[in-house]
């Protein structure tokens, strides 16, 4: 049961000042020069993918719908908000009754983004727009970066195990939302138990070193763990002797024993040797789990390996080098006036250094070559073009403040692998290279 996508609360009261003071203050300005009730549309987009990467991933979106559904400002906020003398008694009136009632389309969960896709596109009055930019930008930007990496890593093992083990290397909230993001990228399962209560991804685990430096003996520790865990256990081998640990994990286990788990030393010579002492002693079933430092270079080094599943942590949490997808969120479009008839003006910052935007309430579309392989990545404003239409990458997600697009997390995890398919092969190449799809801009 994916508990968070089935719209259960956020474990906050509100998630409203997950935001920036200056959110709130051109909140209180819009509200006493009358364009706060001007309708505006509002696009997340990234002007650039990381050095290197081929291609983004959108992750985090089933977040965002809780974020927004959660962005309430009750009692104890507003009397923060007066305390501090943040905004004025009408803006703090206003906001007592804030509601989010617009509509918001995006790419949905677990789908591929490249530079310039407008990933989320949120429309309403600008007052109850505006203050969703903060934590909107802080959700996508985190769990898109740790679905990327994933998503390499998951190319880069091939088909084999992987588990995240990244808790005890970043925050312990980002670690929850690290794992969900990790499970749409590909990986199986996860060591951190409050990912598997919230989100329902499978949990595994079964002891550390010191486990094994509690007992007298290595055997002792073995024989502790089978009889309490059962003979299909996973055992830790690199306490002392690797050899003589593989040695006594069978005699105490059996041949049923489930797998060993490396954490140390040279995996690739390692993970051979232990491969060869257990089919010699018959244990041709047990896996062979290993961990340490890995990222997908790494794996990538261990596919001749015998390597059954990966366990991957720092890394991972970390986005292998890159923790944020540098995505903004940006007025692209408004209207003169409050009258919600009036038309939508196309508005776009004009800036020097590679911060300019491109205005206009844009669609997006993913053109195909003649073999059905992605070809590009299509941005316009205006009508779509015929021969697009049934290729649009957008979603409506939010219905006049009603969430419309609810899933399983399961649902962006086989919509991302799909994704994936689907573009070019260099797209999983770990070499560094440009995005697989160019950009093309379609504008009247």
């Amino acid at each position: 049961m994916n508990a968070a996508d089935l719209g259960l609360p956020v474990a906050v009261p509100s998630t409203a000042l997950f935001t920036d003071q200056y959110e709130l203050t051109m909140l209180q300005a819009a509200l006493r020069g009358g364009t706060a009730e001007r309708r505006s549309v509002f696009e997340v987009f990234t002007r650039r993918l990381p050095e290197g990467r081929r291609y983004g991933v959108v992750a985090g979106t089933g977040r965002v719908l809780d974020a927004v559904e959660n962005f309430r400002f009750d009692d104890a906020l507003l009397a923060f908000l007066r305390e501090r003398g943040i905004v004025d008694e009408p803006t703090l009136a206003w906001l007592a009754d804030y509601r989010f009632r617009g509509d918001v389309h995006g790419y949905p969960e677990g789908e591929v983004y490249f530079p310039g896709s407008p990933i989320l596109r949120v429309e309403g009055t600008f007052a109850e727009c505006v203050l969703l930019e903060t934590v909107i930008l802080s959700i996508l930007n985190h769990d898109s970066a740790i679905a990327a990496a994933a998503s390499r890593m998951s190319s880069a093992a091939g088909g084999r195990g992987l588990i995240e083990m990244g808790a005890r290397r970043t925050h312990e909230l980002a670690a929850v939302a690290a794992s969900r993001a990790a499970y749409v990228g590909g990986f199986d399962s996860t060591s951190d138990l409050a990912a598997g209560f919230r989100y329902g991804i499978p949990t595994v685990g079964t002891s550390a070193h010191a486990f094994t430096l509690l007992h007298d003996t290595e055997r002792d520790a073995f024989r502790a763990q089978v009889d309490a865990l059962g003979r299909g256990t996973t055992l830790l081998v690199d306490t002392y002797d690797v050899a003589e640990a593989v040695r006594t994990a069978v005699e105490v286990a059996g041949p049923e024993l489930g797998a060993v788990r490396i954490d140390s030393g040279d995996l690739l010579l390692v993970a051979h040797r232990v491969r060869q002492q257990l089919d010699e002693l018959g244990a041709r079933s047990t896996r062979i789990v290993v961990t340490s430092d890995l990222d997908e270079y790494a794996i990538a080094s261990l596919a001749a390996a015998p390597v059954d599943a990966y366990g991957v942590g720092t890394q991972l949490v970390t986005g292998s080098g890159h923790p944020t997808c540098s995505m903004v969120y940006k007025l692209v479009a408004r209207a003169d006036s409050a009258d919600p008839a009036a038309p939508l003006r196309p508005v776009a910052k004009k800036s020097l250094g590679g911060k300019a935007s491109v205005g206009g309430r844009k669609w997006a579309a993913r053109r195909l070559d003649a073999d059905g392989v992605a070809e590009a990545e299509v941005v316009g404003t205006g009508p779509v073009p015929a021969e697009l239409a049934g290729r649009q990458m957008q979603r409506q997600l939010v219905k006049a403040g009603e969430v419309v697009a609810r899933e399983p997390l399961d649902a962006a995890r086989r919509r991302h692998i799909a994704a994936r398919a689907g573009l070019p092969l260099s797209a999983v190449q770990l070499s560094r290279g440009e995005p697989v799809l160019p950009t093309e801009y379609a504008m009247p």
